[in-house]
């Protein structure tokens, strides 16, 4: 035997596998960061619609009509985004399983961008009428159609090329892009509103954050073009069984193969999407209504608690990979239960200190722990070839059942109780029980 050739042949054989590494590992690293980087430009679309709703919209864009109905017009506008989620994810999903998930996502950040911009650049009411309104929803309509696009591809890729003990880590970037995207529109508003008269912060000042847009489009775009399609994606499109499934409608073979799935989102994401929304749109909203309490109050504590996720949602994804999603993930459901009552007894009570710790329990710690272990445990509920249209659907009805009209349905029931918080503390702790029993009942994944 000569021992130079095999010593050779050894060497080269484990320096291909040193290079087929640090390729993957490099390839998990961009996945990573474009779909962190798209998650920030359509987060920062989508919430700071819903701040600029709170502050501004129903004024410029219902004012002839009550106070109280032109907040449940500007929330309801602010819903109707969540009702094109899921036929986004069911389009995008479709030709993202078909094409691929990148191509998709260059699409995505494009169109929110854009019609973030063009939300800037709307006449007010006082311009041109009802056209106002009616041009606002439309806008409203493809932003939400493209965030429905946006969850599915970015988490998928970032999922799919990830090393297998760290999934929940690699792909945390999409729900740290929440993070950033909050601190980002919340710091935009503030930074406009402390530099602006109240009259020209309504006039014109609000404009300027959606203007902002487009400079993080081009970033995003400029990222994202330089990563690769997901592994798994590429491995799976050369066998015959994706070859017949490409034949028909993902989105059907997704819920033949597990229509219990959606159900199990839905149900999953409710804890989640209503201690976000309460917090950092409803209230805003009710605080400075009923309360008497300062807008900057809430614009500071959306920036804080934007802040603080951009650590807690990677350490608590980190803690899943290590211990399991399922004790990560029931956990922040529990925390959210327990900080309902105090959080609106200390909105009651004025007090500051309270009402931020209390603020970062349920959008911190609740809402982060049940965000940090979505991606791989949605995904992983759907064979390959169908998984954007499965997750990115399920994701998207989700959104709209238990999130796009919660300010809506906390205004109204707020209304109904003529100003107590009681309904609204309700319905968030039982969206949060709701999760933590599911979660419980969930089946062990790969990595619990």
């Amino acid at each position: 035997m000569d021992t130079s050739t095999s010593v050779s042949g050894s060497s080269a054989a484990n320096s291909e596998i040193t290079s087929s590494t640090q390729y993957s590992q490099s390839r998990a690293r961009r996945a990573a960061w474009g779909s962190f980087v798209g998650a920030v430009v359509d987060w920062y679309d989508f919430l700071l619609y819903g701040i600029v709703a709170a502050l501004v919209f129903n004024t410029e864009f219902f004012p002839q009509v009550s106070p109280t109905m032109g907040t449940l017009a500007a929330f309801g506008t602010f819903g109707v985004g969540f009702l094109f989620r899921p036929l986004g994810g069911m389009v995008f999903g479709h030709f993202g399983d078909k094409l691929g998930r990148k191509r998709m996502l260059m699409i995505t950040v494009w169109m929110m961008g854009i019609s973030t911009a063009l939300i800037g650049l709307l006449p007010s009411f006082d311009s041109v009428g009802w056209w106002a309104p009616v041009m606002l929803v439309l806008l409203r309509a493809v932003q939400g159609f493209a965030v429905g696009g946006e969850w599915g591809g970015a988490a998928l890729l970032a999922v799919e090329s990830a090393p297998k003990k760290r999934k929940a880590f690699y792909s945390s970037g999409v729900q740290i892009g929440f993070g950033v995207g909050l601190l980002l529109a919340t710091g935009s508003v503030s930074l406009v509103s402390h530099y602006t008269s109240n009259e020209d912060f309504i006039n014109w000042g609000w404009r300027l954050p959606f203007l902002f847009s487009l400079v993080l489009v081009a970033i995003a775009w400029w990222i994202r073009n330089g990563m690769d399609e997901s592994q798994e994606f590429e491995a799976n499109k050369t066998l015959h069984e994706r070859a017949e499934k490409i034949r028909k409608f993902p989105i059907f073979e997704a819920l033949r193969q597990n229509p219990k799935a959606f159900l199990l989102i839905i149900a999953l994401r409710f804890g989640e999407l209503l201690t976000m929304y309460i917090v950092t749109a409803f209230a805003m909203n009710y605080s400075t209504t009923h309360l008497g309490l300062s807008r900057d109050l809430f614009l500071n504590i959306g920036l804080l608690v934007g802040a603080v996720s951009c650590v807690s949602i990677p350490c608590f994804a980190y803690l899943a990979d290590s211990f399991g999603r399922r004790r990560i993930y029931v956990t922040g459901a529990l925390i959210g239960v327990a900080s309902t009552v105090p959080f609106f007894m200390a909105l009651e009570s004025r007090n500051t200190v309270m009402i931020i710790f209390f603020a970062i329990m349920l959008g911190n710690m609740a809402h982060d722990m049940l965000v940090s272990v979505q991606q791989p445990m949605f995904t992983e509920l759907f064979g390959t070839a169908y998984r954007y249209s499965g997750a990115g659907v399920g994701y998207q009805v989700a959104s709209v059942v238990g999130g796009g009209f919660t300010p809506f349905i906390a205004v109204l029931l707020v209304e109904l109780m003529d100003g107590s918080w009681h309904l609204v503390a309700a319905y968030l702790a039982l969206g949060c029980l709701l999760s933590a029993i599911v979660g419980m009942r969930m089946k062990p994944q790969t990595a619990d």
